[in-house]
């Protein structure tokens, strides 16, 4: 499995978080080869799990930071707003977004389907405009989640969201 932070500044309306980088994890595999990303992530503690796909349009969550695991298929997500980075993503892909940040579906396989889910406790609320300042606070005040959805207790997670100086910047 290889990671990757990604830091994004404000991009057009969308926010993107001004603390926390997005997570990015490539070609996580099972015994199988198959990933159970649901079971995965419901035995790390991360919940209101759903299974579908990443809308085709820009929108940020103020309320809760929010995983996706690619389970089938491929995908070019526009993460980070408007201004954000194109990223290709396949099957046994993850990304954890953190509260405030753009992500678009620029296109997919037929087949393409996502894993979602949120930290225990919070509820994702679909943001299509800009963030009012009563927002940025709580983009800001979203609580780290207790475990990485898809290591948990001493994964990725932790380390890159407790120590995020060491993230790369996207956008300088």
């Amino acid at each position: 499995m290889e990671t990757e932070t990604i830091i994004f500044q404000p991009s057009d309306w969308v926010p993107n978080n001004p603390r926390l980088p997005v997570l990015l994890y490539r070609g996580l595999v099972a015994n199988d080869g198959a990933i159970d990303f649901q079971g995965r992530f419901a035995a790390n503690g991360w919940t209101g799990i759903w299974a579908n796909g990443v809308f085709d349009y820009q929108h940020f969550h103020s309320g809760a930071h929010e995983v996706l695991g690619v389970a089938r298929g491929t995908a070019t997500l526009l993460i980070g707003g408007p201004d954000g980075q194109a990223l290709a993503v396949a099957a046994g892909d993850c990304l954890v977004l953190p509260a405030g940040t753009g992500h678009q579906n620029l296109g997919c396989s037929a087949d393409f389907r996502v894993i979602g889910a949120y930290p225990d406790g919070q509820d994702a609320d679909i943001q299509t405009s800009a963030a009012s300042s009563d927002m940025l606070s709580k983009i800001s005040a979203v609580p780290l989640p207790a475990t990485d959805p898809v290591e948990g207790s001493s994964g990725f997670l932790i380390e890159a969201w407790r120590q995020p100086s060491a993230c790369r910047t996207a956008k300088s």
